[in-house]
């Protein structure tokens, strides 16, 4: 009923510690000691959801006795620290008047948070548009309101809510159900006596009449036009989630109302010119007890408001008017079903997630589940009333008087004054305290110290052996055959129905003054019309006959040298296996008729994708910082930092601000020539045994369908080494049908060089990244640099850079293509940080791990080895990287042989200051340390 965020900082301290597992953070420490294939915590706005999945019998009964003690019986001796819940920042231990600072990671989770601006948004036009009761404040908890959540708070929290009358238990999969039964009533619900738990969220109190909101945000550093950085949306509040088939009418309602260039808010908002893309959190939520639906647009003018209101409101009037085409409600339920058959993963864990919501609410989730049911009944009454959707939309948006506009835009001066009223509060909180309490909360800071700095016994938590995984893995059966020169993989699995494709082509021939625009085209080359289907026929077709077209820049590093790399686009697409014709046809019409001739429609989509990338920064700006890291480190580098780094976002933003981008437009078709062309280029499928003979034919009739180069053009840069798929095969075999021949490109003369850059960003946190050149993937190192990766992170950079520096999140990690990453992520500090990255390689070349740690970390990284894959996914690592099964099983005997020496040897070699080429980047406000160093580059 606050914005402390009482429930998020209780998912975080409940994952620490128990009372049959009293050891700091077991959360982070089964993370080693298990095969989990997903664990983590989500905190919504009324429900704390704890998922976690493994393929191993004994694991799973491990992780649940784990959670459920967590949840249930919390440890509550280190929730004394969140007495005060401030720290010192140890710069000068000795004088007990330091500035207290508070330290808790939820603080800097949230401070990162709240600087994403579509994030402030969505949290404001949830908390005005239900305003009665929890869902008019932050559940994840508003910074300046954090520090003021005090023990008794949080232990009465907990009492309530953390209890199994107040608990709902999901299991999917095919471990038997008893067992888990058992298990849950054993270990927790036996112990307890039923309560009213009296956590009921009432219904929201109708409006008699609309209302406005207008809210301040930081300014975005990207924006396409500084004067057009206002939000706008109005938001209306639907029905009780409870009622399915509602909730189920109004979803596909809000998806024909916003969905594609074909929906009537696109046509009227987006293509109007105001502004750049939707609002957030655009068309239909789901996630509160009545659900909302919001429509407006971002980076608009503020004397534009009024326009987009009156927009929305003559929409709405001409959908009452006119209804919707019969072809976009079947291209609908077409998605419908291809999101019932295509399998994915994390299945279970999205249909938990599905039905959250509403069964938290006392829903029905059975009932939630019967999809067909719904689409039957729906059919049935549009059947009866052609006229049915219409009068939803009378009912909910025309004459429904609880509706809410709100308005957001930046303020020059917003994390100023945030970063003002945070030492203002930190000033009247260490003045309210008096000598006594001071020396006291600075006693506990050096005691939280002290704690976090011991090595703990964790022998209590339960833990796999490395003799539990499997020495082998399955082989999965793969067949080439070539059609044109075309090499095609053929990958039979238990698909459900439905067929995936995926082209690569090489970006080999392309002049280099058109390769920073190949991301834009690859964004673009769907939504523009081919053949001849305008963008808006093409996106009705697409939406009916397929699953989706996608095109993406492809690099992929070489298995065997760090300098030697593929460039390309990928293409994939999936369908019902009844549509491979059509979708092939489409395929067909975008590699030999796209189009390129609307101009307004292109400026439209260069808006939205500069938009997207902007917005993207708060959310992966640890990513942003390692692509910019590594830049210098490969000869792939400087084409990632191109293609996905900040170089991206930049040249998207200046395209984006162009006057006239008629220039930019006609190197589209130049790119076109170069690329979709069967030149170059392999396909996979992956289907059903019994579709194969049809999808074969499809594939090879789009194959001779289309163009090949007129004349033979030569690679821009001439270094190319011709490889098979799989290397055991050599001669005469390379050139017979079962081969994938790669054409991969290196440089001679690349020398890896040092290089820091510093973006600066108005942002109140720091994502830090620091890269080191290591090696390939087939080297016996790599395998021991995965491990000391995960080792390092577990036992030493968890601790300094999450529990004791604050950061949301900080580790290191091992890539495909052979660089070693350092990151921490919402992080306050930035140089202590780096300066943590060299202690832990320092750390790890004086040996100062167990063999137990060795052990926890060999589980951890084969947890993610062995990884479920989906049937539409068997095969891709060889197509789209060349790494065989036979290489994966190299690989993996590699990791089983790791012992202690290798990882010393290998943090020697390669992390230790001074032995191999890094690279430092780092996303975050000013720094009086980069600022006076020449050695950083500050953009």
């Amino acid at each position: 009923m606050d914005s402390t965020g009482v429930p998020h900082i209780l998912e975080h301290t409940v994952l620490c510690g128990s009372q049959k597992y009293p050891v700091r953070d077991p959360f982070f420490k089964m993370l080693n000691r298990s095969l989990s294939t997903f664990m983590n915590a989500f905190t919504a706005s009324d429900y704390t959801l704890y998922p976690f999945s493994t393929q191993n019998h004994k694991d799973f009964q491990n992780l649940l006795s784990v959670y459920l003690d967590a949840a249930f019986f919390p440890c509550l001796r280190h929730l004394d620290f969140w007495q005060e819940g401030w720290r010192l920042e140890h710069e000068n231990p000795k004088d007990p008047q330091t500035p207290l600072t508070f330290k808790g990671v939820v603080f800097n989770e949230m401070k990162g948070a709240f600087t994403d601006n579509e994030r402030v948004f969505s949290q404001h036009l949830q908390n005005k548009l239900l305003p009665d009761h929890t869902y008019a404040v932050v559940s994840g908890g508003y910074p300046l309101n954090i520090p003021d959540l005090s023990w008794k708070q949080l232990k009465e929290f907990h009492a309530t809510h953390y209890h199994p009358s107040n608990a709902r238990f999901f299991t999917y999969g095919n471990f038997p159900l008893e067992h888990h039964l058992k298990q849950i009533h054993e270990e927790a619900l036996s112990k307890f006596q039923k309560i009213e738990s009296n956590t009921a969220v009432p219904p929201q109190q109708p409006w008699e009449k609309p209302r406005e909101h207008h809210v301040i945000c930081g300014m975005d550093s990207f924006a396409t036009d500084s004067k057009k950085q206002t939000m706008v949306s109005v938001s209306y509040l639907l029905s009780d989630i409870t009622d399915t088939f509602e909730t189920f009418t109004l979803n596909l309602l809000s998806s024909l109302l916003v969905g594609g260039p074909n929906s009537p808010f696109y046509k009227a908002l987006i293509e109007a010119g105001l502004g750049t893309d939707f609002s957030p959190d655009v068309g239909f939520n789901g996630s509160t007890r009545e659900a909302y639906f919001s429509v407006g647009l971002q980076g608009v003018s503020e004397e534009d408001i009024d326009t987009v209101k009156e927009i929305i409101a003559r929409t709405v009037d001409e959908v009452i008017e006119d209804g919707f085409e019969d072809e976009r409600i079947e291209a609908l339920l077409h998605k419908i079903e291809i999101q019932m058959k295509h399998q994915s993963t994390s299945f279970g864990l999205a249909l938990t997630s599905y039905i959250a919501s509403c069964w938290n609410h006392e829903g029905d989730p059975v009932d939630l589940l019967k999809i067909a049911e719904k689409v039957s009944q729906f059919r049935q009454h549009f059947k009866e009333d052609p006229k049915f959707l219409q009068k939803k939309v009378k009912q909910y948006f025309k004459d429904n008087p609880h509706r809410l506009t709100l308005s957001m835009s930046p303020d020059m001066s917003f994390y100023e004054k945030q970063r003002a009223m945070e030492e203002a509060k930190l000033k009247e909180k260490v003045e309210a305290l008096s000598e006594a309490e001071k020396k006291q909360t600075y006693e506990k800071g050096l005691e939280l110290l002290e704690l976090q700095s011991q090595q703990e016994d964790t022998s209590c938590l339960p833990a796999l052996k490395v003799s539990d995984i499997e020495p082998r893995i399955p082989f999965t059966e793969l067949e080439v055959a070539r059609t044109d020169d075309v090499p095609v993989q053929y990958c039979a699995q238990p698909t459900n129905g439905m067929v995936y494709f995926r082209a690569v082509s090489s970006l080999n021939t392309l002049p280099e003054e058109l390769r920073p625009y190949v991301p834009l085209f690859c964004n673009v080359i769907t939504k523009m019309g081919c053949g001849a289907l305008s963008y808006r026929e093409q996106a009705q077709e697409i939406d009916l006959k397929t699953g989706g077209l996608s095109v993406g820049p492809h690099i992929t590093a070489d298995d065997s040298s760090l300098d030697i790399y593929e460039q390309g686009l990928l293409f994939s697409s999936l369908c019902l296996d009844r549509n491979l014709p059509d979708m092939m046809h489409l395929w067909s019409e975008i590699f030999n008729h796209p189009h390129f001739e609307d101009e307004e429609h292109f400026k439209v989509l260069v808006k939205m994708t500069a938009q997207e990338l902007s917005n993207g920064i708060p959310d992966s700006g640890h990513i942003y910082a390692s692509i910019r890291a590594s830049r210098t480190l490969t000869p792939a580098g400087e084409l990632n930092e191109m293609f996905s780094g900040m170089e991206q976002v930049k040249l998207m933003k200046r395209i984006a601000e162009m006057s006239d981008i008629k220039p930019v437009l006609r190197k589209l078709p130049r790119i076109k020539k170069y690329l979709l062309n069967s030149d170059n280029m392999r396909c996979s499928v992956n289907a059903t045994p019994q579709q194969m003979p049809n999808a074969a034919k499809a594939i090879e009739k789009f194959i001779k369908g289309i163009v090949r180069s007129k004349k033979e053009r030569k690679p821009i840069r001439p270094h190319v080494i011709e490889k098979p798929s799989d290397p055991k095969a050599t001669g005469s075999e390379v050139l017979g049908s079962t081969q994938i021949t790669r054409k991969l490109i290196t440089d001679p003369t690349f020398q890896p060089c040092q290089m820091k850059t510093h973006f600066l960003l108005p942002f109140p946190v720091n994502y830090v990244g620091a890269c080191v050149r290591t090696v390939p993937f087939t080297s016996p190192d790599y395998a021991s640099l995965r491990i000391l990766a995960r080792l390092m992170t577990a036992k030493f950079l968890h601790t300094e850079i999450r529990e004791k520096g604050g950061a949301y999140g900080g580790g290191a990690q091992l890539a495909h293509n052979g660089i070693f990453s350092f990151y921490s992520y919402r992080d306050p500090n930035s140089m202590h940080t780096l300066s943590t990255f060299e202690k832990a390689a320092e750390w790890a070349k004086m040996g100062k791990f167990s063999q137990q740690d060795i052990d926890e970390a060999k589980l951890a990284v084969f947890a993610a080895v062995d990884a479920p894959v989906a049937p539409s996914d068997k095969g891709m690592n060889n197509f789209l990287h060349g790494i065989s099964d036979e290489m994966k099983q190299r690989h993996r005997e590699h990791l089983f042989a790791v012992n202690k020496d290798n990882l010393i040897d290998a943090a020697n070699k390669y992390l230790v200051a001074g032995k191999s080429t890094r690279g430092l980047a780092m996303l975050g406000p000013e720094n009086p340390s980069t600022a006076k160093d020449p050695s950083w580059i500050i953009r």
